[in-house]
């Protein structure tokens, strides 16, 4: 099947991010430090030209992949227990309190 591929200003436009910033993802993604919400990811793209230097492509579900790592899902914390009240301290033999108090 084949997919839609989009220029770089069309894929960062539907990620909301600018152009430079997605070209910073890229580098990331090629060196191998880029992470999303602190899931390492890496983005596949073609980039023509004889020596690789030109137009970069993305594909569609490339992108919506991109959409959904970075989309936030609520999650549901657990509920504490109150810390327990410590009534004798290990080591310590004498009264708590001011000296000379009643």
């Amino acid at each position: 099947m084949d997919d839609i591929l989009l220029s770089t200003q069309e894929a960062a436009e539907k990620l909301g991010i600018s152009t430079t910033t997605l070209y910073d993802w890229l580098a990331q993604s090629d060196a191998g430090s880029f992470r999303i919400r602190g899931q390492s990811v890496t983005i596949d793209y073609y980039q023509g030209g004889p020596k690789g230097q030109g137009r970069i492509k993305i594909e569609a579900t490339e992108v919506e992949r991109l959409k959904e790592l970075m989309r936030v899902k609520p999650r549901i914390q657990k509920t504490r227990r109150p810390p327990k009240r410590v009534e004798n301290y290990p080591g310590i033999t004498v009264k708590l309190g001011r000296p000379g108090a009643a």
